[in-house]
C-alpha cells in the first residue's frame, strides 16, 4: 500500500509538472491527488498505522471505547477523527491568511491603488528603466505576493516599452526580481508564508539572513542582462483614464491602509503569538469596514464594483484550491511515514544540508515549490531548541529553514515554468520558453548559486559570532 501511495504520487506530480502540454489544469490535478491518497491510506490503514504509530493508535482506542470494532475500523476511526483534523487545521491556517492576503491586493489594484508607484516611472533610459524596474519589483514582492506583484509591473511595461523582445527581458528580470524579493520576506511569496506561519522561521531571521542572499541573486543578473541595453525607448501615447469612483486621495489612503495592514501582520504575530491569519483576517475586515463607509452615499454603478463584496470574488480560487489539494496529499506522505523514510535516506547519503537545499531549489525551476517545501517541511520537523549538531539545523530559525526559504523562492527563477511569476509572465507577453531558456536562465542560475554562495558564508561564519 505505501508503494500505491508513492506511485500515485508521483504519477500526480507529473501531471501538475507537464500542466500545458498535457492541457489538464494543475489544480484539478492536486484536487484529485490529495483526494485519491487519503482515500487509499484510508482503505489499506488496517496494514499501514498499526506499523507506524501504534502508541497513538492505542491510546485513542483506549479514549474512544473502541475495543469491539475491527482493526480496520480503528484505524479509520482514528484518521477521520484525528489525522485528517490535525493536518486540515494546519492547512486551513495557510490557505485563510492566502484568502485574505489576496483580497486585500485585489481591493488596492481594483482601486488603482498600485498607480500611486507605477505612476511615479517614467525614464527612458532603457539600462536605468530595468534597474528602477527591477527594484522596484523587489520591494514590491517582499510586501504583496510576487503574482500579482508580476502583474502589476508587467502592466507598466506595456505603457513604456513598445520593443517586444525588450519587454520580454524586462519580464524575465522582472520574473527573477519578484522571486528573489518573496524569499527574505514571510509574506512575500507563499513558501515563506507557509513556513512563517508553521513557526520554521521567523519574519526577523528571513529578514536578516536571506535578504543579502535575495539582493545579491538579483544584482548579479541584473548587470549581466542590462549590460546590453542601450539608448532610450521611444515615448508611448498613454490612454485615458477611466472615471473612477474614488478620488486620487481616497485611493492613496487606501493604498497606504493595505500596504501598511501588510507590514503589521508580522508584528501582530510577534505581539500577541496568534497565528498570522488572525492578523490578516483582523486587516481584512478594517478595509472591508472603511471602503463601505466610503461608498455609502455614492450612487455610480461602478462603485457596487469596487466594494468587498464584489472584489472577494475576482480572487485566484483555483490557487487556493491548488494549495489545499497539494497540501493534503503531502498530509498523507508526512502521516504514513513516508516522508520520514526520505529524510533518512538524505541524511545518510547526502547529509549536507546545503546541497540538498540547493538540489530542491534546482528542483523547483522545474516542479512547483509549493509542494516541494512542503515535503521538507514533512520530512524534517523542527527540532527542539536545546538540540546540537545535525539537529540544530533544524530547529526555528535553523539554517535548513532559513536556506529552504531562499532556494526554493530563488531556484524557480532559472526556468520560466518554474514559478508562478514566470508563468504568469510567460502568458501575458507570451514569452517563449526557449528565448527565456537562452537570454534568461543563466544569468539567473549564476545569481541563484551566488546567493547560495554568500547564505553559506552567513551561516557558517557571520551567525556563530552574533551568537
Amino acid at each position: 500500500m505505501i508503494l500505491t501511495l508513492v506511485l500515485l504520487f508521483v504519477v500526480g506530480y507529473l501531471a501538475i509538472a507537464l500542466e500545458h502540454p498535457i492541457k489538464v489544469d494543475k489544480t484539478a490535478s492536486a484536487l484529485l491527488l490529495g483526494m485519491l491518497m487519503w482515500i487509499v491510506y484510508s482503505l489499506g490503514a488496517d496494514s499501514i498505522l498499526p506499523a507506524i504509530n501504534p502508541e497513538a493508535l492505542k491510546a485513542y482506542v483506549d479514549k474512544a471505547g473502541l475495543h469491539g470494532e475491527s482493526l480496520h475500523m480503528q484505524c479509520l476511526e482514528y484518521i477521520v477523527n484525528i489525522e485528517i483534523i490535525e493536518h486540515l487545521g494546519e492547512i486551513t491556517e495557510t490557505l485563510f491568511f492566502l484568502i485574505g492576503a489576496m483580497t486585500i491586493v485585489e481591493l488596492i489594484d481594483v482601486h488603482g491603488g498600485f498607480k500611486v508607484i507605477t505612476d511615479n516611472i517614467s525614464s527612458r533610459n532603457k539600462r536605468k528603466l530595468l534597474w528602477i524596474i527591477s527594484f522596484t519589483t523587489f520591494v514590491l514582492s517582499a510586501v504583496l505576493d510576487n503574482l500579482t506583484t508580476t502583474i502589476v509591473m508587467i502592466m507598466l511595461l506595456r505603457k513604456l516599452v513598445r520593443s517586444k523582445h525588450d519587454r520580454w527581458l524586462y519580464a524575465g528580470m522582472i520574473v527573477i526580481a519578484a522571486n528573489t524579493g518573496g524569499a527574505w520576506s514571510p509574506i512575500g511569496d507563499v513558501t515563506t508564508i507557509m513556513l512563517w506561519v508553521k513557526g520554521n522561521v521567523t519574519a526577523m531571521a528571513l529578514i536578516l539572513y536571506v535578504l543579502i542572499p535575495s539582493l545579491i541573486a538579483m544584482i548579479i543578473p541584473l548587470i549581466m542582462l542590462s549590460s546590453s541595453l542601450k539608448g532610450e525607448h521611444p515615448v508611448m501615447q498613454q490612454p485615458k483614464d477611466e472615471v473612477d469612483p474614488t478620488s486620487p486621495r481616497e485611493r492613496m489612503s487606501l493604498f497606504v491602509l493595505g500596504i501598511t495592514g501588510l507590514i503589521f501582520v508580522p508584528v501582530f504575530k510577534t505581539l500577541t503569538h496568534l497565528p498570522p491569519f488572525i492578523g490578516m483576517l483582523l486587516v481584512l475586515g478594517i478595509m472591508w469596514v472603511f471602503t463601505e463607509c466610503l461608498y455609502n452615499g455614492k450612487m455610480l454603478d461602478k462603485a457596487k464594483e469596487h466594494r468587498l463584496p464584489r472584489v472577494i470574488s475576482r480572487i485566484d480560487m483555483p490557487s487556493i484550491l491548488f494549495f489545499l489539494g497539494i497540501l493534503m496529499a503531502v498530509a498523507v506522505l508526512q502521516a504514513t511515514g513516508i516522508l520520514s523514510t526520505m529524510a533518512s535516506w538524505l541524511d545518510a547519503n547526502v547529509h549536507n544540508i546545503y546541497i540538498i537545499n540547493v538540489l530542491l531549489g534546482l528542483l523547483s525551476s522545474i516542479v512547483d515549490n509549493v509542494p516541494l517545501v512542503a515535503a521538507a517541511m514533512g520530512m524534517y520537523p523542527v527540532a527542539d531548541a536545546a538540540s546540537t549538531g545535525y539537529l540544530a539545523n533544524f530547529v526555528v530559525d535553523g539554517t535548513f529553514w532559513e536556506f529552504l526559504s531562499y532556494c526554493a523562492g530563488v531556484g524557480g527563477s532559472v526556468l520560466i515554468i518554474g514559478s508562478a511569476a514566470g508563468v504568469i509572465a510567460m502568458g501575458i507577453e507570451r514569452i517563449n520558453f526557449g528565448w527565456y531558456l537562452r537570454r534568461i536562465s543563466v544569468p539567473a542560475l549564476i545569481g541563484y548559486l551566488a546567493g547560495a554562495a554568500v547564505y553559506f558564508i552567513e551561516s557558517e561564519f557571520i551567525k556563530p559570532l552574533l551568537g
